[in-house]
């Protein structure tokens, strides 16, 4: 099956045919800089991570842009999120800026996100909105207010809402955008705003000292990097309305062109309520995780498994217990290829056990299967999970594996854990955060004193350890150069 893709402007899976054969021009919107990251913001970068690294595993050249907003995200009062950090902190809104671009990049590092190719900023590319601001008036789409402000006409597009489908008289005054009275429509959205005296970001244009609105920020980068028309838009579904709306309006406004060819929106991380219902996570609730929290308590494997366990479209609720469901998933994945690795390493020459081949290649096909549906991570982590128990079957046979066949398991490993779902390291690890130490702490001290009573010869006591463990889930094995323990 060739790779499949849900269009969220048609709101149908249709065929993936990039404009270019072989080259896909991908844009996904980045983050708002006030801040640090937090899991909702994994959410969305890990799945779009995921998603780069696949089509790269399909042989697409890939060119990612996310861009990071460092100016004009409006709040729903109208003030600039960066300048309102800026005075709680007392510190310049460029500071602020860079503190936590940063602090977003370092993140993103730990998570295993791969890099965009190109991070534009709003700030560094005022010019280009400005010439895209010029040719919407030129073109009538847009109209200078009476107090300077320049806005966006929505009745001049007769295809304004589509995205979301919303219709004009269904949408509500003011979301995102504050309502004035200089405005044709109240739905109007700014493209650019005059500053006020006390407005520390501003540049000169032709309407006077001002400021870009957020929306055309988008639409001026993606155009200036990836051209008029692209491939996949990505970003958050609650984006969706009035960001994405207002980029594809004003960009098929200046163009006359399709925007982005296709829009994939992953779906919002939740967290429960003082009452245990899944909300949106707000500081004022309590509900607040930073990344840099997460990952205090949590490998970096163990959070995109998380993530990966639900389809990147789908809501999904942030728990601890979920969070220990995903640790034990990865846990068994790593496990055995930690133990295939410890195998590999003393395995003898040769193609002992290549039955196994077939049982690669069809993880492999089951793999590519679900991650061409819409690049369904879930179905994926399945069939690494199948292939999973194939192996732990393997390796405690009395079988006998060659290195070939060992080397083969390791490097399906590593591409399909590895390069696409980036849940698989590259070298050997500890098993998970704090207290997957502590867990091999404690289970290593029960092998040295099961190790001890062998050596007293109180093999009763030694075999109730064992069992004791199996109990629980943990599976000892001896071998002549000691005794290791998996996971099961």
């Amino acid at each position: 099956m060739a790779l499949q893709v849900y269009n969220v402007l048609h709101r149908e899976k249709v065929p993936f045919k990039p404009l270019h054969e072989g080259k896909v021009n991908m844009y996904v919107c980045g983050p708002t800089v006030y801040d640090h990251a937090h899991i909702g913001h994994a959410k969305t970068y890990v799945s779009f991570d995921v998603v780069v690294r696949y089509l790269r595993f399909s042989g697409y050249d890939v060119l990612y842009v996310q861009n990071i907003t460092d100016v004009g995200h409006m709040l729903d009062s109208g003030e600039d999120r960066i300048l309102k950090k800026a005075r709680q902190s007392e510190a310049g809104p460029m500071q602020i800026v860079e503190t936590y671009a940063r602090s977003y990049f370092e993140d993103m590092d730990a998570l295993g996100v791969v890099r965009p190719d190109i991070s534009p900023r709003a700030s560094g590319h005022i010019p280009e909105q400005i010439k895209m601001i010029e040719v919407l008036l030129e073109r009538g789409h847009a109209y200078v207010s009476d107090a300077g402000h320049v806005y966006f006409d929505v009745y001049s597009w007769p295809e304004y809402g589509k995205l979301s489908n919303r219709r004009l008289d269904e949408q509500q005054a003011g979301s995102r955008e504050d309502v004035r009275e200089d405005k044709r429509h109240p739905e109007d959205f700014a493209l650019w705003k005059i500053a006020e005296p006390e407005h520390i970001l501003r540049w000169t244009s032709p309407w006077g000292v001002g400021y870009p609105g957020w929306h055309i920020e988008c639409s001026a980068m993606a155009q200036k990097y990836l051209g008029e028309t692209f491939d996949i838009h990505g970003g958050g579904v609650d984006n969706i309305f009035p960001h994405n709306e207002c980029e594809i309006a004003q960009s098929e406004a200046a163009h006359g062109q399709d925007f982005a060819r296709y829009w994939m929106l992953a779906g919002t991380l939740l967290v429960p309520d003082e009452f245990g219902i899944p909300v949106k996570m707000s500081k004022s609730l309590g509900n607040f995780y930073t990344i840099k929290d997460a990952l205090k308590l949590h490998r970096p494997e163990v959070l995109r498994t998380f993530i990966l366990t639900s389809h990147y479209r789908n809501q999904i609720v942030f728990t601890e217990d979920v969070l220990e469901s995903a640790q034990k998933g990865w846990e068994r994945i790593y496990a055995a290829v930690r133990l295939t690795r410890e195998k590999l390493r003393q395995a003898p020459e040769g193609e002992a056990g290549n039955a196994f081949l077939d049982v690669l290649q069809k993880a492999r096909t089951q793999f590519v299967e679900a991650m061409d549906d819409d690049f369904n991570a879930p179905g994926g982590l399945a069939a690494l999970h199948e292939l999973t128990r194939e192996v732990n079957t393997l390796l405690n046979s009395d079988q006998e594996v060659g290195q070939a066949v060992l080397e083969a398991i390791d490097a399906t490993y590593r591409e399909l854990g590895g390069d696409v779902l980036g849940i698989v390291p590259d070298d050997d690890v500890a098993l998970s955060g704090a207290n997957a130490q502590r867990e091999d702490g404690l289970v290593r001290l029960l092998i040295d004193l099961r190790a001890e009573a062998r050596a007293d010869k109180d093999f009763a006591k030694a075999d109730q350890i064992r069992d004791r463990l199996l109990e629980l889930g943990v599976t000892l094995e001896d071998r002549p150069d000691g005794t290791i323990w998996r996971a099961e």
